[in-house]
């Protein structure tokens, strides 16, 4: 997790709204990346789904089974989505997104009983820094 903090440090020098992701497979960082929406004038560029088209590309295939991801706020409902279609064993997120979330504050789409995979999931690691960069970056904002 703390390797996804650095890269929602990323984020937030660039101007982002500072969310970073890492995805690990056997025991080496297999991608990294953050959000960059405004960057590449792309709504989809949050940091899981940048994610996990590094790390598909990298190893030329979609489907990333073996794989845990790691990011700073709880995956929205595209990217949660995104997750599940990937096949990704494992989701740990730090801060909840109390709005948006699509894992645990508002859906629950990557261990839904409805779909045909099932992410384990944990939360809550570095919650606290998590949070706090959130809210500096929006106060700041304001």
């Amino acid at each position: 997790m703390r390797e996804a903090l650095a890269e929602a440090r990323l984020a937030e020098s660039a101007g982002e709204v500072p969310v970073g992701a890492v995805l690990v497979c056997r025991g080496e960082i297999a991608a990294r990346a953050h959000n960059r929406p405004i960057a590449l004038a792309d709504p989809t560029a949050h940091a899981e789904m940048l994610l996990l088209r590094t790390a598909a590309a990298a190893g030329g295939n979609y489907r990333l089974e073996e794989a845990t991801v790691y990011v700073t706020l709880e995956p929205c409902v595209m990217c949660a989505g995104a997750l599940v279609n990937a096949r990704v064993k494992r989701l740990v997120f730090g801060a909840r997104d109390l709005r948006f979330g699509g894992v645990r504050s508002k859906f629950s789409i990557a261990d839904s009983d409805l779909l045909n995979h099932r992410i384990e999931i944990e939360e809550g690691i570095l919650a606290a820094e998590c949070t706090s960069l959130l809210q500096a970056f929006f106060r700041k904002r304001r």
